[in-house]
């Protein structure tokens, strides 16, 4: 069963999707991959109490691990890039190609970005701190503006 909620955030309302037992998306206003609201399942308030509860505590500065159980649909290359983003330190960044040689796929660059892309439990898998390979801020679902937002706050850089 799906259900989701809906969170303020210092970078807009996140809608936090839930299915059977495990946090199954992040989704920003205007995220690029967001499914349908169709497809989120019924609302409850605090559908994840737990996800919502380590969020907020992200943003206040106050976790720099989340520790949720995690049920993404994607496919096992997909699957391996976003356990690849969690291995990522918070406050750190790396590119599409380092990623890509931790995978043992030093010339598949272009699909950790597409995968990359389609991470559907942004901020908790962190997207976010990937980059590209001038150290560039490239595309983010959410949108450039907050993919900024999101690594000056682990860099301590937001009041």
């Amino acid at each position: 069963m799906t259900t989701h909620s809906i969170m303020d955030s210092p970078i807009g309302p996140l809608t936090i999707v839930e299915r059977d037992g495990g946090l199954a998306a992040v989704y920003m206003a205007e995220h690029a991959h967001a499914p349908g609201v169709e497809a989120l399942g019924e609302r409850v308030d605090d559908a994840l109490p737990e996800a919502t509860r380590q969020l907020a505590e992200y943003f206040a500065g106050e976790r720099t691990e989340f520790d949720l159980a995690l049920n993404p649909a994607g496919t096992e290359f997909q699957r391996q890039v976003w356990a690849a983003l969690s291995e990522i330190p918070y406050g750190e960044t790396r590119t599409y190609g380092q990623l890509a040689a931790e995978l043992g796929r030093p010339s598949a660059s272009r699909a950790v970005g597409m995968a990359n892309g389609r991470n559907p439990i942004s901020i908790v898998v962190p997207c976010h701190r990937v980059v590209g390979s001038s150290g560039k801020m490239t595309g983010y679902a959410g949108g450039v503006a907050r993919k900024e937002f999101l690594l000056a706050l682990e860099r301590g850089l937001c009041a």
